[in-house]
């Protein structure tokens, strides 16, 4: 199969991300990117210089449609909602990469975003692009809503202790969370400039980040039940890269029976059968409180990869259970996981293109 593929929003970096990825992937015959301006592609992507791709218009992408079989969204919020219909009417799939399909209530859309949902009779059809979680559904999807990269990675992280019902849910889900300065797009501002960046911590959205009602919404079914995410963000000074630590209660009547080894015997059992997903489990070989930095995940070991690494620890005096997960928030967190639902969505391995690891 040699598919056809669409990208709206070709300038960010999501989607030169995604472009980058595409050009190896062996199973893509065509990409036609989209920019607002005259610019060359090239001069936007330097690291993708000679690759031959040029930019175009997105009326252009409209009139092309014949000649496409995929159309990624790489761009801000409330765009893909106006225009992914003409994508579907015309026999295209979707996948969108930012935020506009991942509520199947419009109200909830509308109360995270601040803005109506401009297309909320496609919400329900929309699949929560997990593929490690959701792929039967992928499979068989032709609009599919990537998840954001906080909430991929939280998700990845959480699944297996959520699904065991060991968390005490009464308790909220704290987490922390950092993510590179790519994270915060490429218009320049003063704050996120290398002079300014470097050396430094930039807290933002701490009156509650938009990726949290998503994470309640997509967790909830792995927990069987209603929860609350207590998060807090902030961009480190790196470029790329997501770095999740939650810290969950674990229920009074179950907290004498586990430690770290029956806690990663769970995740591991798990993410058994997942290519994607690796969990750290060096065991630990110093004494109490020893800094120990190699038994938890590395976030430099998933730069550049669509790896998602995971380790856990127990804090028994206090009864909770520690999870850290680390991926790259422009591949596993964009469009890394954009690719490989695109690769489910068309039958090929999931795989393709992206087993690559770390720089």
């Amino acid at each position: 199969m040699t598919l056809r593929i669409g990208i709206v929003g070709g300038t960010g970096y999501a989607g030169g991300e995604l472009a980058r990825l595409l050009l190896n992937h062996p199973g893509v015959g065509s990409i036609t990117p989209t920019a607002r301006g005259g610019e060359a592609f090239d001069r936007v992507h330097p690291n993708l210089l000679g690759c031959g791709l040029s930019f175009v218009d997105v009326d252009e992408l409209r009139r092309r449609t014949d000649d496409l079989d995929v159309v990624f969204f790489c761009t801000p919020s409330g765009e893909a909602m106006r225009s992914a219909a003409f994508f579907l009417d015309h026999g295209v799939k979707v996948i969108d990469v930012s935020a506009d399909f991942r509520f199947r209530d419009p109200q909830r859309y509308a109360e995270v975003y601040g803005a109506p949902h401009a297309a909320p009779h496609l919400l329900d059809e929309a699949v929560y692009g997990v593929t490690e979680l959701h792929r039967e559904q992928v499979a068989g999807a032709r609009l599919v809503a990537n998840p954001g990269c906080y909430a991929i990675t939280t998700v990845l992280g959480l699944a297996p202790l959520l699904r065991s019902g060991l968390a005490d849910l009464d308790i909220p889900v704290h987490l922390a969370a950092v993510n590179g300065t790519t994270g915060a797009g490429n218009k320049p501002r003063t704050e996120i400039m290398h002079a300014e960046a470097f050396g430094s911590m930039l807290p933002y959205s701490l009156e509650g980040h938009r990726h949290a009602p998503e994470l309640e919404n997509h967790l909830a079914p792995l927990a069987g039940r209603e929860l609350c995410v207590d998060m807090t963000t902030a961009h480190g000074n790196f470029a790329r890269g997501i770095y999740i630590q939650a810290s969950l209660a674990v229920r009074p009547q179950e907290r004498a029976r586990i430690d770290r080894a029956s806690l990663l015997d769970l995740y591991e059992r798990y993410y058994a059968d997942e290519f994607f997903v690796r969990v750290n489990s060096a065991p630990k070989k110093a004494g109490l409180n020893a800094k120990e930095y190699g038994v938890y995940p590395s976030l430099t070991a998933v730069t550049g990869s669509n790896f998602c690494h995971v380790g856990v620890d127990y804090d028994a005096a206090r009864g909770f259970v520690k999870v850290i997960a680390v991926t790259d928030n422009l591949v596993k967190g964009a469009a890394g996981s954009a690719i490989q639902n695109m690769n489910v969505m068309f039958g090929l391995d999931e795989r393709t293109g992206l087993c690559h690891y770390g720089l």
